[in-house]
């Protein structure tokens, strides 16, 4: 198989496709039209080496991912089709006032305090409800090691249950579609087969490099890395864990790296319940939007174009040239030298 070092994520009615110095965005409009985006991108770790050492490479690629994944949606949203909706939106005069005094763009702040409402609804829900719940135990349970490991069922039982509720909404079963056919338009490039509509339904939902999975792993990482902490001071509990947060997303990187190259037994046994994972954050995809993934997944490559659409660009072509024949009046002349420019087209066409 090839490997593929292009990743995704879903978007509102499209998908996201994200390769080394290049991403796209490609979305189904409310018109029908595949509308595609693209822009070259570059990461911090080429201006600073260190920056790719292990576990290192993982903290600021997460922090990246994070920051490009909220972008890409809010860019979605406005290629959907819900321009107006866009434009009725005001900043409050908090993120005004943080813009005028940082000299930054308004959307750049809105991102900013998106990403921090967003990381602190997460830090709220997967972080301190599970240790404040579980201290309710403290009297019951002596050991920290056992309320440390009940504290990671419990962020465990949280995430799934927030999977299968956020998976019952109409909207968010359309980005789970999404999700699927971004992993079948990477797995068809990995076999080696051209990327058609054809070709890319045929392959799984599941995909060993998704970020379902590493979300997992971090999940287990923290039951690990967390088991020292003591249980003595709930406070100075939560706020260690928010201090080593980094170091998890780290370890799960390298771990999500290690799984994603390799092909040993070991490696399908600690792959195996991301995979069951990912039934929840995933669904079975239409061809429309099997098209929209792979035009996402090209222009991420560098290419804009299926060959099923330059066989219809041809089409249309050929078409024209028959009108402009028509229009000729049957002048051979006419007829001849536009045949002639016929075959220059598609010869430049196909070069």
């Amino acid at each position: 198989m090839k490997k593929c070092n292009i990743g995704g994520q879903a978007v509102l009615e499209g998908v996201m496709m994200k390769a080394p110095t290049r991403m796209a965005i490609a979305v189904r409009r409310t018109d029908g039209r595949i509308e595609v985006r693209k822009e070259n991108i570059s990461s911090i770790k080429d201006q600073y080496p260190v920056l790719k050492l292990p576990i290192l490479r993982g903290i600021v690629t997460f922090g990246e991912t994070m920051v490009l994944g909220v972008k890409s949606l809010m860019a979605s949203a406005e290629m959907y089709g819900e321009v107006e909706a866009m434009e009725e939106y005001k900043p409050s005069k908090f993120e005004q006032f943080i813009a005028d005094k940082t000299g930054k763009k308004i959307e750049d702040v809105v991102l900013f305090f998106a990403l921090v409402l967003a990381l602190a609804f997460a830090v709220l829900l997967f972080v301190i409800l599970p240790v404040f719940s579980v201290s309710l135990l403290r009297p019951l349970v002596k050991k920290d090691l056992l309320l440390s490991l009940i504290e990671g069922c419990v962020r465990l039982c949280i995430f799934m249950l927030y999977l299968v509720l956020v998976s019952r909404l109409k909207d968010i079963r359309r980005v789970f579609e999404y999700h699927g056919a971004e992993h079948k338009t990477i797995h068809c490039y990995e076999h080696g087969e051209e990327l058609s509509v054809e070709n890319v339904r045929k392959y799984s939902t599941l995909h060993p490099r998704c970020g379902t999975a590493f979300l997992l792993i971090v999940m287990v990482v923290s039951i690990l890395a967390f088991s020292v902490l003591s249980w003595d001071n709930i406070l100075v509990r939560v706020l260690s864990k928010l201090v080593l947060l980094p170091l998890v997303a780290g370890i799960s990187y390298e771990v999500t790296r290690w799984a994603g190259n390799a092909d040993a037994r070991i490696v399908r046994v600690v792959l195996f319940p991301g995979l069951m994972l990912q039934k929840l954050t995933t669904r079975e995809p239409d061809d429309g939007q099997l098209e929209v993934a792979i035009r996402s997944f090209l222009a991420a490559m560098g290419e804009d174009k299926t060959k099923e659409e330059d066989k219809k660009d041809e089409s249309d072509r050929d078409l024209a040239a028959g009108s402009e024949d028509a229009a000729g009046g049957g002048n051979p002349g006419s007829q001849a030298g536009s045949r002639d420019a016929d075959g220059i087209s598609a010869a430049v066409s196909k070069a």
